[in-house]
């Protein structure tokens, strides 16, 4: 009987960030013994939560060896449209004074509307211009951010109604945060599409040959389309629930979010070499991120070398996913 002999070397190599990171975790919280503390597990989550559907919706353009640098953008354009639908009443200076209250969920519809529109342009440029991703998604943050600066006029957005806030500050029973089941529905939902779904089998088969999954009949232009979609109506939906987070907005939230989620994603196991990512890889890198930041925030490391440190990891995670694919080449 053969047994297949485990490699631990390997594992610990092509996982060395998550290592690091569970290692400095511990030592924080062996120096820090409040990093352990349940307000601070539940501060951790509500950030995951948000971290994570941005880190859903690049996943889907990784897989098929795509990306989306507009995210960050988008989530503040949905962050400030949602703001500007969701202030008191009695807010000095507000954006729409004659604007009543809004339903929450038909504020949610329409800046999911508007991101999808970003994200069918962003598809129909990738597919049927044939634009590289990378370009097509770095002119449309661009964009983006001027119709920010043109909606909102640069104006910071805050005063917001209880009742959105509450969406994010909220728990259930004082306990566990409301957005830990965001969360977890739109991680189910996504795991459902990625793994039972004609779609996405055909993402996954984009990303491993997209040649041969043109022959073999998938419409790969109409499956971009789809993916670049999917991924704004996330970024939507973040930006949306992070402005009830930090009970405010500007031109500048979310910036910087997609090379994150970038890292996050490789963190995870998403290859940006395409064809491969699981949501609960996804889910992995995330939380890995996130800890490192809030370990750092404990041990009271200068902002700025926060930092160098966060781009120093986005750098070494895309380069070991580029060591994984090419030792299998």
């Amino acid at each position: 009987m053969n047994t297949k002999k485990i490699d631990y070397w390997k594992i610990i190599k092509e996982n060395v960030l998550i290592w690091i990171v569970l290692l400095m975790v511990i030592y924080v919280s062996i120096v820090q013994p409040n990093f352990l503390s349940w307000d601070n597990f539940s501060n951790i989550s509500i950030n995951v939560a948000c971290r994570f559907l941005i880190a859903l919706g690049i996943s889907g353009c990784l897989i098929t060896k795509g990306n989306d640098l507009s995210a960050g953008r988008t989530v503040g354009l949905a962050a400030c449209i949602a703001g500007t639908l969701l202030q008191r009443p009695d807010a000095a200076g507000k954006f729409y004074p004659n604007l009543g209250n809004m339903n929450l969920f038909v504020v949610l519809l329409i800046v999911v509307a508007v991101c999808c529109v970003i994200g069918l342009v962003n598809g129909l440029v990738v597919s049927y211009w044939q634009v590289p991703p990378f370009i097509a998604t770095l002119g449309m943050q661009t964009i983006v951010y001027g119709i920010c600066l043109v909606y909102t006029k640069a104006a910071p957005l805050g005063s917001y109604r209880e009742d959105y806030t509450n969406l994010a500050s909220g728990k259930l029973f004082g306990v566990i945060p409301y957005m830990f089941f965001v969360a977890l529905f739109f991680g189910l939902a996504m795991w459902f599409l990625y793994n039972k779904t004609r779609h996405g089998k055909y993402m996954y088969a984009i990303g491993g040959n997209e040649n041969a999954a043109e022959v073999s009949g998938i419409n790969v232009k109409a499956t971009k389309i789809r993916i670049y979609i999917l991924a704004s109506a996330l970024f939507g939906i973040a930006g949306y629930f992070l402005g009830a987070k930090a009970g405010g907005a500007t031109v500048n939230t979310g910036m910087s979010y997609e090379l994150e989620a970038i890292a996050e994603c490789t963190i995870g196991g998403v290859s940006t070499n395409g064809g491969v990512g699981k949501i609960s890889g996804i889910l992995i890198g995330v939380l890995v991120f996130e800890l490192l930041k809030s370990s750092m925030q404990f041990l009271r490391i200068n902002t700025s070398w926060q930092y160098i440190v966060q781009g120093i990891v986005i750098i070494v995670a895309v380069a070991l996913d580029l060591r994984k694919y090419l030792a299998k080449k």
